[in-house]
């Protein structure tokens, strides 16, 4: 499995009971994207199932008897008091309903998803007013549906085995009341987290041992840099501090920056910082990406100092981009050195096998020679630079920064194509992290067979949870620790501001 960190002792306001608290991207299910849909005003895509009973009339927002479990959905009866019993059957689709039942009965960890969102172990509107997004097993999509709480989140997904669900912002009220308003612009998102994607695609006009759906270990180190980037300019350069990244299940991470200050920036802040992330420009593939002005930017500086070791290892030698002279033309026209070009040409035609390494440093031995370049010492630095930072610097998917009102696929999903589990990525040992080892649906459901054959429970004797028995356990246990932390700085906040206001009353 893949390495991640098993945290000691959770702090004690991870032990609060959250069952006794009071308690919705349309995007295509096996690509792996998120989209945003805010101006869909419907619960329901355009898809709708073949069911006799409408979607309209499962998902009644202003008929709503059930205080605890607003849904009234006709197309699941399971009793979620009565535990589905996993099966190991390897015939099971990830996206089987039967399967994720048992999935979000067992092993999805909702308590912590609840806090992580709620920001209290006691409920808030942080939560109550959050949007949940629904991708249902016959592809229909429904927005705009909330939860008081963890449990009510836990019974409807069992319900409804949606095949996946998105978070999105929380509103100015309950989502499930806007057609009750008097006016439309009464309903309005107020907070959400800060959020960054990040897919593999979007590096296949670099990467040389895979394309579009198809990961490696070798072409991950594309999103190991672009996390170790991204993740140092937003603690280093804005003084985020809670900060998630979270596998997609297939080619991609996302992250979630949780601060309350992230959390309550409008659409021009989230496009000013991914505006200040994003470097490389241009559609075509003749033309440079990257321009950028000297001296560099310090975040750009500090950039390179993170990414010259992967360029010579992971670049040079795994992906070795200009080994076909087909691809060493897009090497020489970055040159932009007639002079230079040309006696590299010559060099490389009457040697046609010499590596990318070796074409790399045939520019500095070239160029060394006076006659057979232009290019200053000094200019050849900052080409070679722009180059690197091609061939390294994050590519983002800027768009889903950009607006408040985005939704993005929650941690802990199945992906559907894969059936892997989206978990968390510790950052601090991002370089460790193996998208092929994280468990899978299936797997996780066999480990719990045989964790409960041997019949053995924790060190005090007591029955342990059942993510505490599969290979689900240190994601689990790394977000519990990423929530407390969260949940403390925000009530440490309260409690300030709550004494700031004492002492000035007189």
């Amino acid at each position: 499995m893949p390495h991640a960190t098993t945290p000691g002792s959770s702090p004690p306001i991870e032990d609060t009971v959250m069952s006794e608290a009071p308690i919705a991207d349309a995007n295509d299910a096996a690509n792996d994207t998120t989209g945003t849909v805010e101006d869909q005003e419907d619960d329901v895509s355009a898809v709708q199932p073949p069911a006799k009973t409408s979607l309209e009339d499962m998902f009644d927002d202003d008929d709503e008897e059930d205080g605890e479990f607003s849904s009234s959905a006709q197309t699941r009866t399971a009793d979620s008091s009565q535990e589905a019993k996993p099966t190991s059957n390897s015939s099971s689709k990830a996206t089987d309903p039967e399967v994720m039942r048992v999935f979000y009965q067992r092993l999805f960890p909702f308590r912590y998803l609840f806090q992580w969102l709620n920001h209290s172990p006691t409920p808030t509107t942080d939560f109550s007013n959050r949007e949940f997004a629904f991708v249902l097993p016959n592809d229909a999509y429904i927005r705009y549906q909330s939860f008081v709480s963890a449990d009510q989140l836990r019974k409807q997904c069992v319900q409804l085995t949606p095949t996946r669900f998105e978070i999105g912002p929380e509103y100015s009220t309950n989502p499930r009341d806007r057609k009750t308003l008097r006016k439309a612009s009464a309903f309005r998102p107020v907070a959400k987290e800060l959020v960054f994607d990040i897919d593999m695609t979007d590096y296949d006009e670099i990467r040389t041992c895979c394309s579009g759906a198809s990961i490696c270990q070798k072409c991950w180190t594309f999103i190991t840099m672009a996390i170790k980037v991204v993740d140092a300019a937003l603690r280093e350069d804005f003084g985020f501090k809670h900060i998630l990244w979270v596998y997609s299940g297939r080619r991609g991470a996302h992250a979630w920056i949780s601060d309350k200050r992230a959390r309550q920036m409008d659409d021009q802040k989230r496009k000013s910082i991914a505006g200040y992330l994003e470097l490389l420009r241009g559609g075509d593939k003749g033309g440079k990406k990257v321009n950028v002005k000297r001296p560099l930017h310090p975040h750009l500086e500090r950039s390179l100092n993170i990414l010259n070791p992967h360029f010579q290892a992971d670049v040079l030698i795994d992906q070795d981009p200009w080994a076909e002279p087909a691809k060493s033309e897009r090497l020489l026209q970055l040159l932009g050195d007639k002079t230079l070009t040309a006696a590299l040409q010559k060099k490389w035609d009457a040697s046609p096998h010499r590596s990318s390494a070796q074409k790399w440093s045939d520019i500095d031995t070239l160029a060394s020679a006076g006659s057979l370049s232009t290019l200053t010492p000094k200019t050849l630095v900052e080409v070679k630079q722009d180059i690197r930072l091609e061939y390294t610097y994050p590519r983002l998917d800027a768009e889903v920064s950009k607006k408040l009102n985005h939704l993005l696929k929650s941690p802990f999903v199945v992906h559907p194509g894969t059936g892997r589990v989206c978990v968390p990525i510790d950052v601090r040992r991002v370089e460790d992290f193996e998208p092929e080892s994280v468990p899978t649906i299936q797997q996780l459901l066999k480990e719990i067979d045989a964790y409960e054959g041997d019949g053995r429970e924790d060190e005090a004797g007591e029955k342990m949870q059942d993510w505490e028995k599969t290979s689900l356990k240190p994601y689990v246990e790394y977000f519990r620790t990423h929530v407390n932390t969260l949940m403390k700085d925000e009530m440490g906040a309260k409690r300030a501001r709550a004494e700031e206001g004492e002492s000035m009353d007189f």
